[in-house]
């Protein structure tokens, strides 16, 4: 498209739009997926198992991904991505046995590696392109990851309850699994719901998302840029000290939530005596944490007003979700009305934390980053969320019930924040990439002196 530039509250509405449309059929899996795989005959063992194809594929796949972002467009790259998540849905929701489920979970990690930068991008490039290198971005980042809260919160409310609701008493649950000999348990209807629903993401992708024109993409164009993309996105992670930052404690986040998506639903199944009723039950408890999320990453930019750099706030956020997974273990063997408000409390401040800490982090990594490599630093962001995630569920499995499998996620997560407990550099404009994948100096901010070339280039 040739049009000019959306403003920056078009971009914001459009950004916040499509972070939901995204993850809205994510949440609608969140509530069912575990216990559907426990029905299908999974032990925790070989559900771990499943997630970790999902975390290694994606993880594998990060870096190439967000370079073809960078090459490609965002537009194309994010559809693809939906079309993905539409197959990896509706294979994991008719899936009975371990091969198909596995190859479902891979298709959903290629699905999210696709997505992890190019809408993020293409926001912050919209309002660079608008705005120049000095627009407010962290208003928009923090709306976006309150669209995904919320999304996640009602999509993992609406999984859970339907699959209850369908179950209760000879309903349509019952009549749809006696019609399909048990292919289609109400567990899978969630998914098969969130299915349709990238049917509507995609659509409104190659719709609603304008983007400057790109050269024609050969072949040749695409293998020899997406390597160059790449080397530049990790070069920035080993020579800048903010984006280490941001990328270590992706990685503490990212094997924090991990460790809780895993141990909380059977835990919730246990305390109710049956998968459907466990749930509901853990689709009510996700939705707060969820919400906690959005609340949370609303506030992102009051917190780091108040604290007085982002910097400090990130500190500060995933110190408290440190503490709730702790206070999770604390109480993952008691039982009692107080031990469940002392465990729900914990998994609000998870949730509460990690969303204030988002929007700031991402902030910063924004400004240190060139338009040229933005979504491949996102795709390395999220590669060490991915990669964490992957471990740390693997270690949560194998370890005995009990307090001792949220210790390694509580431990990692208070790493991630003491990392932000030294003052570093201040977030600065981004350097451009030169075609090498050097960086260069950003266009039209030449450096005055020594010290500010060398400023830059970190």
């Amino acid at each position: 498209m040739t049009r000019s530039p959306l403003d920056p509250a078009a971009a914001r509405r459009r950004y916040a739009t499509l972070c939901a449309l995204f993850w809205l059929p994510l949440g609608l899996a969140v509530a069912p997926l575990i216990l559907l795989f426990t029905e299908r005959g999974m032990s925790l063992a070989a559900i771990a198992g499943l997630f970790a194809v999902h975390s290694l594929t994606a993880a594998a796949l990060e870096l190439p991904t967000g370079g073809l972002s960078d090459v490609l467009g965002r537009r194309a790259v994010l559809a693809a991505a939906g079309l993905l998540d539409l197959a990896g849905l509706t294979l994991v929701a008719l899936g009975t046995t371990a091969w198909p489920l596995a190859v479902g979970m891979a298709l959903l990690g290629t699905g999210r590696a696709l997505s992890s930068g190019p809408a993020e991008a293409w926001y912050v490039d919209t309002v660079r392109a608008h705005s120049g290198s000095g627009a407010d971005l962290r208003t928009g980042l923090a709306r976006g990851s309150s669209a995904i809260s919320a999304a996640l919160a009602a999509g993992t409310l609406l999984g859970g309850a339907l699959p209850w609701l369908l179950g209760l008493g000879p309903g349509p649950g019952a009549r749809l699994g006696e019609a399909t000999s048990g292919l289609v348990p109400p567990l899978s209807l969630p998914l098969l719901l969130g299915a349709a629903v990238e049917v509507a993401f995609v659509l409104y992708v190659l719709t609603s998302l304008p983007e400057p024109p790109r050269p024609a993409a050969t072949v040749r164009h695409v293998r020899r840029g997406v390597p160059a993309a790449v080397a530049g996105g990790l070069r920035l992670g080993s020579r800048d000290a903010l984006v280490r930052r941001v990328l270590l404690s992706a990685g503490a986040a990212g094997g924090a939530v991990a460790a809780v998506e895993l141990l909380t639903p059977r835990r919730a199944a246990a305390l109710t005596g049956a998968a459907e009723s466990g749930a509901v039950l853990f689709a009510a408890l996700a939705c707060a944490g969820f919400l906690c999320s959005a609340l949370g990453s609303h506030l992102a930019p009051l917190a780091a007003r108040l604290t007085g750099s982002g910097e400090r706030a990130v500190l500060l956020a995933l110190g408290a979700g440190a503490g709730g997974v702790f206070l999770l273990g604390a109480t993952s063997a008691a039982t009692g009305a107080a031990a469940t408000v002392l465990a729900a409390t914990g998994y609000g401040l998870v949730y509460l934390g990690l969303g204030a800490a988002g929007p700031n982090e991402n902030d910063v990594l924004h400004h240190r980053v060139p338009d040229a490599v933005r979504a491949t630093a996102l795709s390395v962001q999220s590669l060490a969320t991915q990669l964490a995630g992957a471990l740390s569920g693997l270690l949560a499995g194998a370890l005995p019930p009990g307090p001792l499998p949220w210790l390694p996620a509580g431990a990692a997560l208070l790493a991630g924040a003491l990392l932000w407990a030294r003052r570093g550099q201040r977030p600065g404009p981004a350097a451009r990439v030169a075609p090498s994948g050097e960086p260069g100096e950003a266009p039209g901010e030449e450096p005055k002196t020594p010290g500010d070339r060398v400023a830059a280039r970190r």
